[in-house]
């Protein structure tokens, strides 16, 4: 007799093991991502060796202009022929204009797995000795750039001109994990310029050297606030109750402009005295300060009464919501306009702990922010005087 023919059974079931499948897929996803991190950083040395490479040959070459465009015109064609796209003669300019900002970088190239194990070579100029960097906030930049920030963040950030700037934005970055178009959100709303305005002179140095590392309640507030992304337009129609909830429908590009370490708890918290209910526009928690802080919204300029609500508001969750490990709470009211001597004889002289901010539904026309910069550097001057 022929064989039989063993056939599994239809009703034999394969194991279905969830757990495992998810614990495959965190280490495929793990490794991508660090192959993805690994071409960045890569890529964004590389362009910043052709950058250099460019200058050096301009330097040795002639200085009239039109050799400069002729070197780098022959380089694309040459380029585009062997690899294709990506080097067009604008993309090498790009990468001539990224080394001339970033010219002080040591980036370091690390060897292949079983090639030299443990060493790197560092990539200074001939005759040049150098030894890698390292940046604030703990991290070390192996390769002079951070790894999780990719040619696109640095073409973004080369158009910065301001030094000081240019370092924070790319610190904050690096900490906040900003995709390209959240990085050029904050540049083009001059987050920057809003944070200095309450800072001293060192205060700016170590925001441009650390980013922002809030540590008191001060450092967590800007004026103005750039809330364009509500798409609401300026009008003297607009009821709070309509900015609630546009703030509470862009809560992620909202808790973006608030700032890092922000938690969304609640929205028209309710507080209760003695029968009396108040309510609280927005309700968040600091996860860096350990504090609540309440927001109000105001449609209108600020008045001394929304600033002696703000302080009751304050001074409930102090003795009725806080905990012994929270800190004092943060009282942030958002207003179209205000005066800020009122702000200042309403409140004690040492208040740090209740604040009033303009928003703009618009962006912050450039012109405004320069001048309050530069008012905010002559006021400066004259106090080192």
């Amino acid at each position: 007799m022929p064989d039989k023919i063993l056939k599994k059974s239809p009703n034999t079931s394969v194991p279905n093991n969830a757990a495992l499948f998810g614990r495959i897929v965190d280490i495929l996803e793990e490794a991508r991502s660090h192959v993805a991190r690994t071409v960045n950083s890569a890529m964004v040395v590389a362009y910043w060796l052709i950058g250099r490479e460019i200058v050096e040959e301009e330097q040795k070459g002639s200085k009239r202009a039109d050799y400069g465009k002729a070197l780098i015109e022959g380089l694309s064609k040459r380029l585009s022929e062997r690899y294709g796209r990506g080097y067009s003669a604008v993309s090498l300019w790009n990468m001539r204009k990224f080394y001339q900002k970033y010219m002080d970088r040591t980036p370091t190239i690390l060897p292949p797995v079983g090639k030299e194990s443990g060493k790197s070579k560092i990539l200074s100029p001939p005759g040049k000795e150098s030894t890698p960097k390292h940046y604030p906030m703990g991290t070390e930049f192996a390769t002079g750039f951070h790894p999780d920030l990719s040619w696109s963040h640095y073409r973004a950030l080369m158009r910065v001109e301001n030094e000081e700037a240019r370092q924070f934005y790319e610190q904050e970055a690096a900490r906040n994990n900003w995709n390209k178009r959240q990085l050029e959100r904050q540049i083009n709303t001059l987050l920057f310029e809003r944070l200095i305005k309450s800072r001293d002179k060192d205060g700016v140095l170590q925001l441009a050297s650390e980013g922002q590392v809030p540590e008191n309640p001060i450092d967590i507030i800007k004026d103005p606030y750039a809330l364009e992304f509500l798409g609401l337009p300026e009008s003297h129609r607009l009821v709070e109750s309509d900015l609630e909830m546009a703030l509470t429908t862009h809560l992620q590009e909202f808790l973006l402009e608030l700032g890092d370490g922000f938690a969304f708890v609640a929205r028209q918290r309710r507080l209760t005295l003695d029968g009396d209910h108040f309510y609280a526009d927005l309700l968040f928690y600091h996860v860096r300060l350990k504090c609540y802080v309440i927001i109000d919204l105001k449609t209108e300029k600020l008045t001394h009464g929304d600033i002696g609500q703000m302080q009751m508001y304050v001074h409930y969750f102090d003795r009725e919501v806080c905990t012994q490990e929270d800190n004092p709470t943060i009282g942030l009211i958002l207003c179209t306009d205000k005066n800020d001597a009122i702000v200042e004889y309403v409140l004690d002289k040492g208040n740090e702990r209740i604040f009033a901010s303009r928003y703009k539904l618009e962006l912050p026309p450039e012109e405004e922010l320069r001048r309050l910069l530069l008012e905010w550097r002559s006021e400066n001057e004259e106090d080192n005087l």
